[in-house]
């Protein structure tokens, strides 16, 4: 962006990207509610995904967070990505009600429902997730909207995260439900049924995937992918630092590198909408390091740039949606071929 603007058409281009940017978060928004998409399902134990999904969403707030689960918490079949997505936008959602700090207690429990149930749930085993805040309360008069689409009570909300929240849950085949007293705060608990079946391994302890070591800079826009990939790499043996945004990501590279604790890689989503993505992060990188090994992602195969990532200044490639084991090669790969010590 050209740097001599007068002030009053910099601050127009300013507010023009915030209302570009807002728009890509609607867009993303509503296409997960009118779409959803029908669940990966898998067998999953909530305890990584509650614990690791609550504590990214809560980075850098004032609220502190008190998880628990029952000892014998049964196994749930879910699509680990979708219910990622449930808790972070509970967890956002009751951060948002306390601007003051608080509690959030967030408790994971069995729970059977018999032939005569109020819920609107059959009969049988399911696990409970209980999501309550310290804030002020919801009106019962909105109380009995909080899950119609573009319903919200915030002047930056959009009503679609508890709204896509209810859709993913149901096709789940589960309930979401809500109290809430003024002055004392809300509790959101979520029903999902259970399963007797084992958890399935995850591809991320596969002993036969490269291990190695360094600090690994990570871009993209989406928080469940942040997520996923911040706990992949940790236990491949990385040190990860993740970013939403690219002139976040150029920022923090710079003040490695300035402070002698240089990033060994950086994974660059290709696209960000509403922001600066990976084709442009990776030529202001290479101005500070030419020979900065980046890995480029997108979940778009035939985009032109995976094809010749080369000659836009990667060293790697990845498509995703990425497995660890992929993951894994891409950026062991990148490193070895580039000689640094992994």
């Amino acid at each position: 962006m050209e740097t001599n603007l007068t002030p009053g058409l910099a601050e127009l281009l300013g507010n023009a990207e915030k209302a570009t940017s807002k728009a890509a978060d609607l867009t993303r928004q509503l296409l997960t509610f009118a779409k959803g998409g029908v669940p990966v399902l898998k067998t999953v134990s909530l305890e990584g995904i509650v614990r690791d999904t609550t504590e990214f969403a809560l980075r850098g707030s004032n609220v502190k967070p008190v998880i628990s689960f029952a000892d014998d918490l049964r196994a749930v079949s879910a699509d680990e990505g979708q219910i990622s997505q449930v808790i972070n936008n509970l967890v956002i959602n009751a951060n948002q009600a306390m601007p003051d700090g608080g509690t959030l207690r967030i408790h994971c429990r069995n729970y059977t429902i018999e032939t005569r149930c109020a819920l609107p749930l059959s009969a049988g085993d399911y696990v409970t997730i209980t999501v309550a805040d310290q804030g002020g309360g919801i009106t019962p008069e909105h109380l009995s909207k909080i899950f119609d689409p573009f319903f919200t009570t915030k002047k930056t909300g959009n009503g679609l995260g508890l709204a896509s929240s209810y859709s993913i849950i149901r096709k789940h085949h589960g309930h979401i439900e809500v109290e809430s007293e003024l002055g004392i705060g809300t509790t959101f608990t979520v029903y999902l049924p259970a399963t007797l079946k084992e958890t399935e391994q995850s591809e991320e302890v596969d002993s036969t995937i490269p291990r190695g070591s360094g600090r690994i800079l990570v871009l993209d826009d989406e928080g469940t992918i942040r997520i996923i990939t911040e706990k992949t790499l940790s236990k491949l043996g990385y040190e990860v630092v993740t970013s939403e945004d690219g002139w976040a990501a150029i920022e923090l590279y710079r003040d490695a590198q300035q402070a002698g604790n240089p990033f060994a890689a950086v994974i660059l989503d290709l696209t960000i909408p509403g922001g600066m993505g990976g084709r442009d992060v990776i030529g202001f990188l290479r101005k500070m390091n030419p020979e900065v090994k980046a890995i480029v992602a997108s979940g778009y195969s035939n985009d032109p740039v995976l094809a010749e990532y080369r000659e836009y200044g990667f060293s790697g490639m990845i498509v995703k949606p990425y497995t660890a084991r992929t993951l894994g090669e891409t950026l062991h790969n990148v490193l070895v071929r580039t000689k640094v010590s992994v």
